[in-house]
């Protein structure tokens, strides 16, 4: 389940408390459901409740308790809960997560686009084109130009109509002069990676260790690829499931649900805790992918996906550490090693698809 699809359950709850005359207010037109703010506070969380307090003419924590009766039991959602001063937090049952990744693996190169793929090619150098058309005119600076070519990518990967196709204009000599010092992608990402207001520092060269955002970016999609390649070889393929428990924890005797879910103060091992906020945290970057795209080509700020992309492959390195997708020396592959080879796979789609976005390559080997 999705944020989206989360926000959509949590819109159809209010209008039925509406409709059955529980709540009294003019029903929304969308709800906002965030990230939990910290561990132990579910997987999701919404301030709808307080939001609905005022016209509702009750207390906020009344209107949510309304609210959390109608969502208890919806597919997708394991628990809902009522904090502070009326805070929903959701969280999500392990066949959400299955759902999520099942979603992003059949969508693939569409997960977070949500422009008209037919023609796609074509489409794809119109709006390649049309960045480079808009951000080339006169006097434009290097990072202008590569900014508008990737907000051009962006924003018709959120919805908006491509633009027509128009004569590419050279880049400015500045933009060709540092493609050629750092090469074409690390070029790019020093001068998508600051926000608007933020410096361009450009290296003397490109670094290709994991001390470089970039090159973390990439190594993570490529190792994701090498992955499945090397299953490949040992004859299993990803399946979407349950990934089980972290390394080191199986033979400890924490319980499942304790490994995958406890927060701070809730009886399981501090490892397993972490391990588990590891997984979903993961998860949650995979599901916020397309929210991440929208705002981006909303605020006109790539830089939001240049920071998804980086925190994704960081959190990719966490959870492949403790869930290893592949079986150690004489294990033979299990039902578990199928369901993370299948995460692996989807976290590797959506650096793909972020990079695409960019105009950085998305390497297979590295």
């Amino acid at each position: 389940m999705t944020p989206a699809e989360l926000s959509r359950t949590v819109l159809r709850s209010v209008r039925g408390a509406v409709e059955e005359q529980e709540l009294s207010v003019p029903v929304p037109a969308r709800i906002v459901v965030r990230p939990a703010p910290r561990p132990g506070c579910g997987d999701y969380a919404s301030n709808v409740a307080l939001q609905l307090a005022k016209p509702a003419g009750r207390p906020a924590r009344e209107v949510a308790e309304i609210l959390r009766k109608r969502l208890a039991g919806s597919p997708g959602i394991a628990r809902v809960e009522i904090a502070g001063p009326g805070f929903l937090n959701f969280t999500l049952g392990d066949e959400a997560q299955v759902a999520l990744v099942r979603e992003v693996l059949a969508q693939g190169s569409g997960y977070g686009d949500r422009s008209d793929r037919t023609n796609l090619g074509a489409r794809s150098a119109r709006t390649a084109e049309a960045g480079s058309a808009d951000g080339s005119a006169a006097g434009a600076s290097a990072r202008e130009v590569v900014v508008a070519e990737a907000l051009a990518r962006i924003e018709v990967a959120a919805g908006a109509p491509a633009r027509s196709c128009a004569p590419p204009v050279p880049h400015p000599p500045e933009l060709v002069a540092l493609l050629a010092r750092l090469g074409s992608d690390e070029a790019r990402w020093v001068l998508l990676r600051p926000a608007a207001h933020d410096p361009v520092r450009v290296p003397e060269r490109p670094v290709q260790r994991e001390s470089n955002p970039r090159f973390r970016v990439q190594y993570a999609h490529a190792r994701a690829r090498a992955l499945l390649r090397n299953a490949g070889e040992l004859g299993f393929s990803g399946e979407p499931g349950d990934v089980g428990l972290p390394v080191g924890e199986v033979a400890s005797g924490v319980p499942e649900e304790a490994a995958r879910r406890s927060g701070p103060g809730e009886g399981a091992g501090t490892q397993a805790a972490a391990a588990g906020r590891t997984l979903q945290g993961l998860l949650t970057l995979l599901a916020t992918y397309p929210s991440v795209i929208e705002a981006a080509a909303r605020l006109r700020a790539p830089d939001r996906v240049v920071r998804h992309l980086e925190a994704t492959a960081d959190a990719f390195f966490r959870w492949h550490d403790d869930f290893p997708p592949l079986p150690v020396g004489e294990q033979k592959p299990l039902a578990v090693h199928r369901a993370r080879l299948a995460l692996a796979e989807a976290a590797g789609t959506v650096l793909a698809n972020g990079l695409r976005l960019l105009g950085i390559s998305a390497p297979e080997y590295l």
